[in-house]
């Protein structure tokens, strides 16, 4: 019979304790942290977008720090549970509810979250959906398109480059000159009418 020699088997215990406790401690400041409302959204660094002025006039590209902060502080921020749910949790609003979805006035959208210049009102359409819809964001790099594969499909979201709010879907069944349909959600953005001429 083989027996495991005594110092080697409390190695192993040992080891398996320690393991078991930083998995666990782990675990468990993951579970405080979110208790806490403490837990961090996105990842920081730098971003590189195309700055605008509320006219939608083009002022260069900036490389930027990308905006970061707990749930706690978005939540603060945001205030309404429906913009948190939507920008922070990919939620989204019901169609023919939200801001905007059948304003057709001169004007800018930005982030709601971080002021990021998002669409100009030029490139928005009646799509029909109930949604705010424009076949052209005010610059690719101010936007992040990514896979969604919730609720069994495959579709691209749209994320604000620079704080990575949810904003909505695009779709290949717009206007031309793209033929491409940025679906947002009305409550992901701020609207600021341009002056009248």
């Amino acid at each position: 019979m083989d027996h495991m020699n005594p110092t080697r088997r409390s190695f192993l215990y040992a080891t398996t304790a320690v393991v078991a406790g930083a998995a666990g401690a782990g675990v468990f400041t993951k579970i405080a942290d979110a208790m806490e409302g403490e837990t961090i959204v996105g990842k920081p660094g730098k971003v590189t977008i195309q700055r605008f002025t509320d006219l939608g006039k083009s002022i260069g590209m900036a490389s930027v720090d990308k905006v970061v902060k707990s749930e706690a502080e978005w939540k603060a921020q945001l205030k309404d549970g429906l913009t948190f749910q939507v920008t922070r949790q990919e939620g989204t609003e019901q169609a023919f509810t939200g801001p905007n979805w059948d304003n057709h006035s001169p004007g800018l959208y930005r982030c709601i979250c971080c002021d990021n210049a998002l669409y100009l009102n030029d490139t928005k359409f009646d799509s029909g959906t109930g949604w705010p819809s424009f076949w052209a964001p005010i610059a690719k790099e101010n936007v992040v398109e990514s896979d969604d594969v919730s609720f069994g499909m495959t579709r691209t979201k749209v994320s604000c480059a620079l704080c990575d709010a949810h904003l909505g879907h695009v779709f290949n069944d717009g206007p031309q000159p793209t033929g491409l349909r940025y679906c947002m959600d009305g409550v992901a953005m701020r609207f600021i009418p341009h002056p009248a001429a």
